[in-house]
């Protein structure tokens, strides 16, 4: 139990570690096109996501799949940017653009957790009995994204209903300044690749 909690705590504070802004953007963008009243469609979305990156995370840290660094570190950006852009460009989303945005984050997660995998190996180093630590690791991360989930959701709320923001006029902040970020992001992480 108390390898438990070790490594939940090192999934949520992993997820909400600021130097590693790029998670952080991505649950927010993900989630910014929603209100307060839209939670439980918020949380499917984000577990969905974590899904995703749970499957590649469990992968490559039992060495099932090899991950090339570089790659993973201009593909993790380059998920928020086409999440910022599609939030941006469907101003008025279709009905069953949902199911197609669990696909999408799901797609997306399976990219994240090979961003993850890097530092989890690090710290369970060469432990032969990972599967606790790892789904322990594992609902830590989802933890930390339902504070990112909220906060987004909270500051949302405040915005749309108490200052009288218009909900596409945030939706368009959050979402440019998002992808103008994660360009960035892509681009300084480009030459690695090359």
């Amino acid at each position: 139990m108390q390898d438990f909690s070790l490594y939940f705590q090192l999934g949520w504070q992993h997820i909400l570690d600021w130097r590693g802004y790029d998670h952080i953007l991505f649950v927010m963008v993900l989630c910014g096109t929603y209100s307060i009243s839209e939670w439980k469609k918020v949380l499917i979305l984000v577990t969905a996501f974590t899904v995703g990156h749970s499957i590649t995370l469990a992968l490559s840290v039992l060495n099932y799949i090899h991950i090339n660094t570089p790659l993973v570190e201009f593909l993790i950006p380059l998920t928020i940017l086409i999440t910022s852009a599609s939030n941006i460009l469907n101003k008025k989303p279709k009905k069953n653009g949902i199911q197609f945005k669990y696909i999408l984050a799901l797609f997306f997660g399976l990219i994240h957790g090979m961003g993850f995998s890097n530092y989890l190996k690090t710290i369970l180093g060469k432990s032969s009995s990972i599967v606790a630590e790892l789904f322990a690791f594992n609902v830590g991360l989802e933890f930390g994204q339902i504070i990112i989930v909220a906060g987004t959701l909270i500051t949302s709320f405040i915005l749309i209903w108490i200052i009288k923001i218009k909900k596409w006029d945030w939706t368009f902040f959050l979402s440019s300044a998002v992808f103008g970020i994660s360009f960035i992001m892509a681009a300084e992480r480009l030459h690695a690749l090359l």
